[in-house]
């Protein structure tokens, strides 16, 4: 099951990828249903993965049984999957053929950092390169979208509180990212994370999220990006060096995650700094995800 989140017109909802296009689930439960009103879990993501399995034979029996309506693309907008969640963690170095091209060495754990929701934008939308910014790098991720809460999670238990799958690109500003003189001269305060990752739509997620019954096996799943129909990204989650389940578990040391919180979980080799490519006005950058889906967004300048 693929689940959107757009908007057309003022109001933002939860709809049904099916068949490439959408199925606007609140105007379908009305038509099914007989009723004037819908659930406010088919207007918020976050809510209908907090309600869980009742919501999801809901959507199920609209699946089954509405005739639409059905919106196909360029007739609505697409919304980040999750556009409030709590929080959102990503994580540095996490592939080890990225941290050779990076000469880093890995973490004996995950070494987290935070991304915000000013950061997010959805499907077909708009990566700022910012006035302030020269150094706009990318970086393919595997996003996972929480379903239940918890904290203290084993790795063996991980996958039950996982709700599904979208595709991320964790955008860089390398030049904010980077102290002066890194990595041979080290600064004490460390890298400027959150200049660095979370400027305006820094964390570009979408086309939708893929329900974990659609991916058997997180851990091996292929990734690439293409800036302007170049491939410079390419590996597989096979690489991670901490695991889906692993990550949720380190993820909640200390910290309730909660539905609808995500968790970037790292990039393969090919991002741009290493390479001296960076992006710039008119770009157009596609991120995919193997059994997820392929997210495009447009570079424009401030």
């Amino acid at each position: 099951m693929k689940l959107v989140t757009f908007r057309k017109g003022e109001v933002a909802k939860v709809g049904l990828w099916k068949e490439g296009r959408v199925l606007d689930l609140p105007a379908a439960y009305k038509q099914v249903f007989g009723t004037y009103e819908a659930p406010d879990f088919l207007y918020s993501m976050k809510k209908l993965i907090a309600v869980g399995e009742p919501a999801l034979e809901v959507v199920k029996k609209l699946e089954a049984r509405a005739k639409g309506p059905f919106y196909a693309p360029g007739e609505f907008v697409w919304e980040p999957p999750v556009p409030d969640p709590e929080k959102i963690f990503a994580v540095a170095v996490n592939y080890r053929a990225h941290g050779q091209e990076a000469g880093i060495r890995p973490p004996e754990r995950p070494y987290f950092f935070p991304k915000f929701p000013n950061a997010l934008v959805g499907h077909e939308g708009r990566i700022i390169k910012h006035k302030v910014a020269q150094k706009v790098d990318w970086e393919v991720e595997l996003v996972v979208v929480m379903g239940r809460a918890g904290k203290y999670i084993s790795p063996e238990d991980a996958l039950d509180y996982v709700f599904g799958y979208t595709v991320g690109n964790d955008i860089s500003i390398r030049d904010w990212q980077f102290p002066p003189g890194w990595p041979q001269q080290l600064n004490p305060y460390g890298q400027n994370w959150i200049w660095g990752k979370s400027m305006d739509t820094a964390a570009p997620v979408g086309p939708w999220i893929v329900t974990k019954d659609e991916v058997p096996d997180p851990n091996k799943l292929g990734l690439r990006l293409w800036v302007n129909g170049q491939l410079e990204q390419e590996g597989n989650t096979s690489d991670l060096i901490f695991n889906v389940q692993q990550l949720i578990h380190w993820a909640s040391q200390g910290i309730t995650l909660k539905p609808g919180d995500m968790i970037f979980t790292g990039t393969p080799p090919g991002v741009g700094f290493p390479k001296g490519k960076f992006l710039k006005g008119g770009d157009v950058v596609e991120a995919e995800v193997e059994s997820v889906g392929r997210l495009r967004n447009y570079v424009v300048e401030e």
